[in-house]
């Protein structure tokens, strides 16, 4: 992948579509010759890639902030607390442009309209690389859906569209809806019988990533859209399917972040950083030797020797430290480095003390250290094993059946030779109570990995409500973004969401 990446730079700067819904005068947009070979299709497929990185820390930022994991102490100047507090209007509204999600479609678009006639030495090769594309349009698309509710419908590389009739009108959820799942359904027979992962790398999408992706979909379309019982059906089978595509949960938390624990049959599918070519986002949610070296761990142990040059924009919320301050439970320490003011006497705050509490860590994509740096070049997982265990969980509760090997199956995991099932097991209880308790388990399961908003949305207005203290009843309107001004103004045809 690496070898393509600087190429890319150069060969997509002629599809730049940096104000989403501008177009530049297809002459502008050239791609002549691009088409004709193997090498151009893959160079482009690699490109997709590398627009999807691109684009890691705003599915972050959508995914995650507005939930109730963040908002809690830094000890440099927190960021995105507008976003935190659900303090949004159209005037101040991020993600103006579309968080730059359609730059990302033009992209594949483009390959959807030009890959099927290049010509490759291995045409199941090619069928592999259509597949991929179909599902990444799909992520986009639901991250859009999910974000907005109605938004533009656009199927055409910028440069086939007619400039006088840029203007596009925001489509109802419903059909957008309708284009996910229709891209989800192609991906999948495009696959057809091929299970692989590309080149045997989990950084590239896949049969089972398309899988996943269904399940997350259709409980989502059940549960908010009226699809009811036949697509948590659809959801179940999905997720099912994946345990028969050489996936499986890691043995312990502590098999996934390394960076020599990378392509662990855990990842479905992850974006790849490496040293010299890209970065994670993570050094955000860590901090400066100058804050962290005088403090101490929750062993009491010194910070002194910890390498690092990072910031700490963003702190765990009380709630979160909580809901972690399980010394059984190995994503306590797996999660966060909590520090501490003092040693307490050599002794630790094996608990939270919120006198002594200084601030955290983020522990979970720390990278390594080289020399007197930290590199930060874990992959990061956009779905894993334990999303679908967890997802199976929400389809079988919606359909009326029993949850609780699937939340069973990740406690376990969690608290390895600490679990004992008569205080750590979950039995079986109303749909509410098995909705928080599979609620509660995906909450520690996937801090920082972008979910967390995603996964109180897709539970329903009342889950949002009764967990994010900056909502109240009458505030439905703001779990959609507002239309900016600024798209507005340039594109006439949108209409503002409602309540805004």
């Amino acid at each position: 992948m690496k070898k393509y990446i600087y190429i890319i730079l150069a060969v997509f700067v002629f599809s730049a579509c940096e104000k989403e819904l501008d177009l530049m005068s297809p002459s502008e947009l050239t791609s002549a010759g691009f088409w004709d070979t193997e090498e151009g299709a893959r160079t482009a497929h690699t490109g997709m890639y590398a627009n999807l990185r691109s684009s890691a820390g705003n599915l972050w930022l959508l995914g995650e902030m507005r939930s109730d994991i963040w908002g809690g102490r830094t000890y440099e100047s927190a960021d995105n607390t507008n976003l935190i507090e659900s303090n949004i209007t159209e005037a101040t509204a991020p993600f103006g442009g579309w968080a730059e999600l359609y730059t990302r479609i033009h992209r594949i678009n483009d390959f959807l309209l030009n890959a099927p006639d290049v010509k490759f030495v291995n045409e199941g090769e090619k069928k592999h690389l259509l597949a991929q594309a179909y599902g990444l349009r799909a992520l986009y698309y639901y991250t859009l859906l999910k974000t907005w509710g109605e938004v533009p419908i656009i199927l055409e590389p910028v440069g086939t569209i007619d400039p006088d009739n840029l203007s596009k009108a925001r489509s109802s959820q419903a059909e957008v809806m309708s284009l996910i799942k229709s891209d989800i359904e192609t991906s999948l027979s495009t696959f057809g019988e091929d299970d692989s992962f590309w080149a045997g790398n989990r950084n590239f999408w896949s049969k089972a990533a398309s899988l996943a992706l269904k399940g997350d979909v259709y409980i989502w379309s059940g549960n908010l859209l009226g699809g009811g019982s036949a697509d948590f059906t659809e959801a179940k089978e999905a997720l099912q399917e994946i345990s028969s595509l050489d996936v499986s949960l890691a043995p312990s938390i502590s098999d996934l972040w390394g960076i020599g624990s990378e392509g662990n049959s855990e990842f479905i599918f992850a974006l790849q950083y490496k040293q010299d070519e890209a970065s994670n986002i993570y050094n955000g949610l860590t901090g400066r030797s100058t804050e962290i070296n005088p403090q101490f761990n929750d062993q009491g142990v010194s910070m002194s020797d910890f390498i690092i040059a990072g910031a700490n924009r963003y702190g765990q919320s009380e709630k979160t430290i909580l809901l972690l301050d399980d010394n059984d439970d190995s994503r306590k320490d797996a999660t966060f480095i909590r520090l501490y003011i003092d040693d307490n006497g050599g002794a630790g705050y094996p608990t939270y003390n919120e006198p002594a509490y200084f601030g955290s860590i983020f522990n979970k994509f720390l990278g390594q250290v080289i020399g007197s740096e930290r590199i930060f070049e874990n992959d990061v997982p956009v779905y894993r094993y334990a999303d679908v265990v967890l997802l199976l969980a929400e389809a079988k509760n919606l359909l009326g059946e029993d949850p609780s090997g699937e939340i069973n199956q990740i406690r376990e995991r969690g608290y390895g030779a600490n679990y004992d099932v008569t205080t750590h097991g979950y039995s079986n209880g109303s749909p509410t109570d098995n909705a928080n308790a599979i609620l509660d388990e995906r909450y520690k399961e996937f801090i920082g990995e972008g979910k967390r908003w995603w996964d109180l949305r897709r539970a329903g207005d009342s889950y949002v409500l009764d967990n994010i203290s900056f909502l109240n009843p009458g505030d439905e309107f703001k779990l959609l973004l507002p239309i900016t001004i600024d798209m507005i103004g340039r594109n006439p045809a949108l209409q503002q969401t409602p309540g805004y």
